[in-house]
């Protein structure tokens, strides 16, 4: 009989039963598809390994690349190429992202490249807004956060599109802790959005706020659950788990439970081959705003963004593009979002991949013990860290 049984062997999974059976527990893993990582996942597109999922992670807290170094893939970690983000608002040309923000917030509403997206009228507000009294209670959303002291255009038009591109989502549906766990306390200390976004980038190590593995975060996956067979631990895979009645030990939550719908995503992968990218005319890519002319919700210059895959791609460009709503022809909407977006033809398309998943809804309250994004948020470093917390708290009952 095992001391726990873990349901579900996505990453969150993985990690918690990982450091479970590194204890010395018995652990068995309970999947119900043919593969692990969920949503890190590996596919291949014109000859072309590539992360079909998630493809970088946030370096905050440094726990990410503590497992990965645990894992023996510290020497692999590498930051994207320099070059800022674009965005592409609803009207008029793309521009780059401002400099100096924390999910598309900015430190200073009236900084030049903050007025360039918003405008001056939104930029005053903004200003205005943020120099009044904090109020005896934080908003509990990012959203209401932002329109509370910045206003409705500096949330729509560069708050919006920033966050989405992170969490898939508007702010109104992302908790301020779950944002940036560092955001409530700042901005109660400072007294200010603002200075609030100031004293955070400041306090951040040097470097890119992102990281990467050299051949894709998918490699993430294989070795976690190498790890964990070395230690012990195993794996049943064709594991559709109705009812929690009659599990082993411990259970623990790892996929959505009860199972329900979420949040569709389609990611669509395109290799080209078009010498006008070299130059990244786009930067690492462009997030979109709301009623922009394209149906893209944002597109990354994968080969502009990681030095890897560039010399991997031999010459040839990868872009990723992913959708709210399911185009009805992925490749030919993407090939031309993407012309759109980055200002360039794209003649050659060499070739192409079309990925669909489902962002879970955030677990209601109740006694189980849930990881994995349900309760962690998207995003690797929450999910890692969530994860590794609920492990040493098991460990040390």
């Amino acid at each position: 009989m095992a001391d726990f049984s873990v349901v579900g062997g996505g990453v969150a999974g993985l990690v918690v039963a990982r450091r479970l059976t590194l204890a010395g527990a018995d652990v068995v893993v309970l999947e119900a598809s043919d593969r692990l990582g969920g949503t890190v996942a590996r596919h291949e597109v014109a000859g072309i390994g590539l992360d079909a999922g998630a493809e970088s992670f946030a370096v905050r807290g440094g726990v990410v690349a503590s497992l990965l170094a645990e894992l023996g893939l510290a020497g692999d970690i590498v930051e994207p190429r320099p070059g800022p983000a674009w965005l592409q608002p609803a009207e008029g040309p793309a521009v780059p992202l401002p400099a100096t923000a924390l999910l598309g917030i900015p430190a200073d509403p009236l900084a030049e490249d903050v007025v360039r997206v918003v405008g001056a009228d939104a930029a005053r507000r903004a200003a205005e807004l943020d120099a009044r009294p904090l109020g005896s209670e934080a908003p509990a959303s990012l959203g209401a956060l932002v329109r509370e002291r910045y206003g409705d255009a500096v949330l729509d038009r560069l708050v919006a599109p920033v966050v989405h591109g992170v969490h898939s989502t508007h702010p109104d549906a992302v908790p301020v802790a779950r944002a940036h766990p560092g955001l409530p306390a700042a901005l109660a200390e400072a007294g200010s959005l603002g200075a609030a976004v100031a004293r955070l980038r400041a306090d951040a190590p040097p470097g890119s706020a992102v990281a990467g593995l050299r051949g894709g975060i998918n490699r993430l996956v294989p070795a976690l659950a190498a790890d964990l067979e070395r230690a012990g631990g195993r794996v049943r895979f064709g594991s559709h788990v109705d009812t929690l009645e009659g599990l082993d030990g411990t259970v623990v939550i790892a996929t959505p439970w009860p199972a329900a719908g979420g949040r569709r995503i389609d990611l669509v992968t395109l290799v080209v081959e078009q010498d006008e990218l070299d130059a990244a005319p786009r930067g690492s890519g462009l997030l979109v705003a709301a009623g922009a002319p394209v149906a893209a919700r944002a597109l990354t210059h994968a080969t502009a963004k990681w030095e890897w895959l560039r010399e991997a791609a031999g010459g040839r460009h990868v872009l990723r593009l992913s959708y709210d709503e399911p185009p009805v022809d992925p490749v030919a909407a993407a090939r031309a979002d993407a012309e759109v977006l980055l200002g360039v033809r794209l003649p050659v398309v060499a070739g192409s991949g079309v990925v669909t998943w489902t962002r879970p809804a955030a677990a209601e309250a109740s006694d189980l013990l849930v990881v994995g994004e349900t309760v962690a948020g998207s995003g690797l470093a929450g999910i890692v860290a969530h994860a590794e917390r609920t492990a040493a708290a098991l460990l040390a009952r």
